[in-house]
């Protein structure tokens, strides 16, 4: 790999904390049950172009974001090996939190044993609400408020009968404990955050599922503000894609990932370890947070990585991190990636429908 020293200013002002900052710990949960697209093709008559997703994965009748949030947490800290009550933030971002008015991460936190003296907060920002709190937590330890700080994209799947969203919107997410460079097995080299006002997909208060801003999805939605934040970022730490050895793009779908791949210049092999869309669908908050966990099971020491998400409404957060010599050490203390992909039980549709209350009895 191309050792470089990231500059201390260009004139994009990418984000770089003034203390080193890293990834001590990750761990990804996606629920073992599944739901076939044929299925979903099946009852809704569709998908006679063939289907590009095989299966989405499907939260279970005890499962919600904080049961899976937990799961998650676990096993960062389990990759980790620290005490949890030194955790002085939590924070939880995802657009499905069991509650409209209770946090998500006052439970989860007290679960791991992070309480009572830390900070919790959810956040929300779409799919990207993951990442904005990894960024936050960065900061959080960056300006040494905070030796760690725990950071988790979460979802379960939503989607209106009969809505594409059936078939690409999965549940799981992944945590990221947040802890000085020094102990960390990947370093967060810099991150640059894109935003605009953009109406490309929403969900109005008291509204059970969302709404597609049509044709506002791709352009001017996700290309133009995925792209802008990798540019950006690249073009601030002066690195182009041949740099790096693995990128993770926010996946809504199959197509979107590998084009926007493609026009930053990216090869295939750069992005398919990361690309977990063909198998398990989407997972909104978590989507290139899972990808990104799946990416740090199998990469090895003094690589770099790419993670760009995506949040409607709109905006990208780009993330440059490269890996240190701990990584493989700490790959095998908690359960994979593929671990929790591989393990599977089928569902049909109706069961699908009981088990994320799609069937309203008045």
């Amino acid at each position: 790999m191309r050792q470089k020293k990231v500059p201390e200013s260009q004139d994009i002002p990418f984000l770089k904390p003034i203390r080193d900052v890293g990834i001590v710990g990750y761990g990804a949960y996606i629920p073992r049950y599944r739901l076939p697209a044929r299925e979903v093709a099946r009852v809704w008559k569709s998908g006679a172009g063939g289907l590009s997703i095989e299966e989405k994965a499907v939260a279970g009748l005890d499962e919600d974001v904080i049961t899976m949030s937990i799961e998650a947490a676990r096993n960062a800290l389990a990759r980790a090996d620290i005490d949890p009550s030194k955790i002085r933030a939590v924070w939880v971002g995802s657009e499905s939190h069991p509650y409209a008015v209770k946090p998500t991460s006052t439970v989860v936190a007290e679960s791991i044993g992070a309480t009572p003296h830390t900070q919790a907060a959810d956040w929300e920002f779409a799919c990207k609400a993951g990442t904005e709190a990894m960024q936050a937590a960065t900061g959080f330890v960056g300006s040494n408020m905070a030796d760690f700080a725990l950071a988790i994209g979460m979802d379960t799947a939503q989607g209106r009968p009969g809505d594409p969203l059936e078939y690409t919107a999965g549940a799981g997410g992944a945590a990221f404990l947040l802890g000085p460079a020094e102990m960390s097995l990947a370093i967060i080299e810099g991150s640059y955050s894109y935003a605009t006002d953009t109406p490309d997909f929403f969900r109005r208060a008291e509204e059970k599922y969302p709404v597609h801003g049509e044709r506002f999805t791709g352009e001017p939605a996700y290309f133009k503000h995925v792209t802008s934040a990798a540019q950006a970022l690249m073009k601030a730490m002066d690195f182009s894609a041949s740099d790096f050895q693995h990128v993770i793009f926010h996946q809504p779908n199959t197509k979107f990932p590998k084009r926007v791949g493609r026009q930053l210049g990216f090869t295939t092999d750069q992005i398919e370890t990361g690309l977990l869309v063909p198998k398990i669908g989407n997972v909104y908050a978590g989507s290139s947070l899972v990808g990104l966990t799946a990416v740090l099971d199998v990469a090895e020491p003094d690589e770099r990585i790419l993670l760009v998400s995506y949040g409607s409404g709109a905006g990208s957060d780009a993330i440059s991190l490269r890996t240190t010599a701990l990584l493989p050490e700490r790959q095998e203390l908690a359960p994979k990636t593929n671990d929790y992909i591989s393990r599977r039980t089928e569902i049909d549709y109706a069961t699908y429908a009981r088990y994320h209350g799609k069937i309203a009895m008045k």
